[in-house]
């Protein structure tokens, strides 16, 4: 069942800790940058997607996750091979999906609310310095993995309208009221953050 992004489950990453997971994706991130060889990107790559597909995920679901993340990848290997050469672009492929693959993997195996409380304790020393609120910034994130899936599936209903009516589906038709019912939903979570008094200033909340 779906909570958010995540997939409930009890496989290996599942049980891992969230502090764990964003290391090895911390690490895996760095080190694929340090590697040209598609020896290395293709393995990586295979290994990437075998994880991703045993969180849980259909086979729909996850490749639909991936959509909006191809679009983008699409157009940098576009441009890598216009500016340098197609073996490049082959390379930033495989590096590229290995790390979305595994990212997927981690919001799959993870809950926004572990997310939250993960990135609140890692922020807390600088906290204490004054420097940034943890609990702001953990909510932050939090709702931006929150806003994925709606964003989503508002985009499919609004397709699914679209063709009921017999219109062409096009971007710019798509995109305005897409930004309108995204607008509404952050405007009636800010209004509910607001009522709960997590945006309180800092000194009031000392008190």
């Amino acid at each position: 069942m779906l909570n958010g992004l995540n997939v409930e489950g009890s496989t290996p990453l599942h049980r891992m800790s969230v502090r764990t997971k964003l290391a090895i994706l911390l690490v895996l991130g760095v080190a694929l940058y340090f590697f040209s060889s598609l020896f290395v990107l293709v393995p990586a790559f295979v290994l990437a997607a075998g994880i991703y597909f045993t969180t849980g995920l259909t086979v729909r679901d996850g490749l639909s996750r991936l959509k909006p993340v191809l679009f983008t990848i699409v157009i940098l290997l576009i441009a890598t091979a216009y500016l340098a050469s197609i073996r490049e672009a082959t390379e930033a492929f495989f590096r590229l999906m290995a790390l979305v693959l595994f990212a997927g993997a981690v919001t799959a195996t993870t809950t926004t609310g572990d997310f939250i409380d993960e990135i609140t304790r890692l922020l807390q020393p600088l906290d204490r310095l004054g420097l940034v609120r943890a609990a702001d910034v953990g909510l932050a994130f939090g709702l931006v993995l929150r806003f994925v899936p709606d964003i989503f599936n508002h985009y499919q209903a609004i397709r699914e309208a679209h063709r009921a009516r017999g219109l062409k589906v096009r971007p710019l038709t798509i995109l305005a009221p897409l930004i309108i019912l995204t607008l509404k939903d952050a405007d009636t979570i800010a209004m509910a953050i607001d009522a709960r008094g997590f945006r309180r200033p800092r000194s009031d909340r000392n008190r």
